[in-house]
């Protein structure tokens, strides 16, 4: 149980953090894990208001914690409260990347002082920081992964104990981190969520830059998120001296060129974190600025966003409310999205020089920027998708209980899902996988498929007791569509999951089929018909007679009927 401490004691909280446990965070250097750890740990002990928990397992075996801080004491998975925005910070997904870290940790002790300005907030917030999410990249502590990077002198390297992005992974969930973090996430249901990271790209003068959930793509809180929070979370950080710019997705080399809102597909953390109706930040610090100034630029960010969230508490609650209201009622559902062109807004863009020379290695050029040269710049800014491909939601589907590792995804996102008790014929829509391309080189452990047809086909099918089925008429509706479509773009099929059922498992003898196949184009005038029409205008056909043989095989009775058939089904 929670002991309840002395006044005196939790004062001296930020003491026996940073000079107890020897960390500088406002240096050069970045807590280890075990570090990260104790320090939080340190504020648990110390403090009524926090607690530091293990909330599930890594691929490297070590547990993934959370941070709590809630003023009344209650913690998860029991801590949430209608009346109070729940704030989530992920940190050290790319551990290479720790500026979340040390900020977090600063942010943390600020906000467990009585006395700062910081305290109030706790009075209509609840604070969730995961300190490290990839602990197994924190491990792999070294000086060079980062070869452009300014510091710290050491971190942690990007891949996990798998080789694993790990924000990458938030639907495929190859690695136990991400299981766990899925079930953190559904569980805590957080109004806000924040993955802190350091850019990679182009120069320029800006420490802080941002990344926002593609509004287009967030439904009825889009426009909340793109007329309310972002402006003011721009404003607060132009007051505080650190003004912040829209993260650098050039559509060329250099920012002149524009800038591209980032589409972050639910593979991303803050994509991911958008299938929930999640109001969802990445903060990207510019790699070339000093560790300690990204450091404060981060927290300066979280403090501001904390700021916010306290400050329209009662706003951010019952826009979220009817944006899940809104999703209920929601008939159609966008799986893909393309950049608009034709919508074209413009920044005002603090910017250095650049000039190309020619390269002292080898042979070639070189971009240069001239960081003694900074000039104000108006670029274009590309800030909207539309939707390239939507689809009707059943209303709900049947995963049969074989594809087991599906069934573990859904439920670790809290699908509500009802076993069969019998086995039994239902009229359900199939889908038929007509066409995909696939990834010539792996991508994440994985072959990608994309650009998936499918046809659709009403039939009556068996199936069997401990066979799942799912409504669609739920809290987790377009987590449950957005992964069990296969167009969607991060859909299982797109990661593989079901790559059986695209081989056939019975076929032919040539010389014995033969026979059979002159019998079935005699016993079918219209067949026969199209075969030898397809055979006068196909060379290829022509060519090859065991594709002749083929080709009427697959048209018969003969053919398995499941190839291609996708084995999630709609009602």
């Amino acid at each position: 149980m929670k002991k309840t401490v002395l006044l005196c004691v939790l004062l001296c909280a930020v003491i026996f953090t940073s000079s107890q446990l020897k960390l500088d965070l406002k240096g050069n250097t970045t807590p280890t894990w075990q570090e990260t750890i104790d320090a939080f740990g340190s504020l648990d002990s110390a403090s009524a208001e926090a607690q530091l928990i293990e909330v599930g397992k890594t691929d490297v075996g070590k547990p993934l914690h959370l941070f709590v801080i809630n003023r009344s004491g209650l913690f998860y998975p029991e801590l949430f409260e209608a009346n109070k925005t729940v704030v989530f910070i992920n940190n050290a997904i790319h551990p290479g990347e720790p500026d979340g870290v040390n900020a977090s940790l600063l942010l943390a002790e600020e906000l467990l002082q009585p006395k700062s300005a910081l305290n109030g907030v706790l009075d209509s917030i609840i604070v969730c920081i995961v300190p490290i999410y990839n602990v197994d990249g924190a491990l792999m502590r070294n000086s060079y992964t980062r070869a452009n990077q300014d510091g710290p002198y050491e971190y942690g390297f990007r891949g996990n104990a798998r080789n694993l992005d790990l924000n990458r992974d938030f639907i495929k969930c190859d690695s136990k981190n991400a299981l766990s973090f899925n079930r953190l996430f559904t569980a805590m249901d957080p109004d806000v969520f924040i993955d802190t990271h350091v850019s990679n790209g182009a120069d320029y003068p800006y420490v802080m830059t941002l990344i926002s959930t593609q509004a287009d793509k967030l439904g009825p809180l889009g426009a909340y998120l793109r007329n309310t929070m972002e402006p003011a979370l721009f404003a607060a950080m132009e007051k505080n001296g650190e003004p912040m710019c829209h993260y650098v997705n050039t559509m060329g080399r250099t920012p002149e060129s524009g800038i591209v809102s980032f589409l972050e597909t639910p593979r991303f953390a803050s994509g991911y974190a958008a299938l929930f109706n999640t109001l969802s930040f990445i903060t990207e610090t510019h790699m070339l600025k000093p560790f300690p100034q990204r450091v404060e630029a981060t927290r300066l960010f979280l403090r501001e966003l904390l700021l916010f969230a306290a400050a329209h508490n009662t706003e951010i609650i019952t826009e979220r409310k009817k944006a899940d209201q809104q999703l209920l009622q929601q008939r159609e559902f966008a799986l893909r999205f393309e950049l608009d062109t034709l919508q074209r807004d413009t920044l005002s863009f603090q910017a250095y020089r650049a000039h190309y020379e020619e390269s002292k290695i080898g042979t070639g050029q070189r971009l240069k920027y001239e960081r003694d040269s900074t000039y104000l710049a108006r670029i274009a800014f590309y800030d909207h998708y539309r939707d390239t491909l939507k689809i009707k939601a059943p209303g709900s589907y049947i995963v049969p209980q074989a594809w087991g590792e599906v069934i573990d995804r859904l439920k670790a996102n809290g699908v509500l899902m009802y076993p069969l008790s019998r086995d039994t014929v239902l009229e359900v829509e199939t889908y038929f996988i007509d066409a995909f391309e696939t990834e010539r080189r792996p991508y994440e452990g994985h072959y990608v498929h994309h650009q998936v047809k499918v046809r659709s086909e009403q039939h009556r099918l068996l199936f069997f007791k401990g066979d799942y089925l799912i409504p669609t008429q739920q809290r987790a509706r377009r987590y449950i569509i957005e992964t069990l479509e296969p167009q969607g773009e991060d859909s299982f099929f797109a990661w593989g999951f079901f790559e059986s059922i695209l081989q056939r498992k019975e076929y032919f003898s040539d010389y014995v089929f033969e026979e059979k196949a002159e019998e079935i184009l005699n016993e079918n005038p219209q067949l026969k018909a199209e075969f030898e029409a397809t055979l006068a205008i196909d060379p290829a056909l022509r060519a090859n007679h065991w594709d002749q043989l083929y080709w009427i095989y697959s048209r018969s009775i003969y053919a398995e009927k499941s190839v291609n058939r996708y084995p999630i089904f709609r009602q």
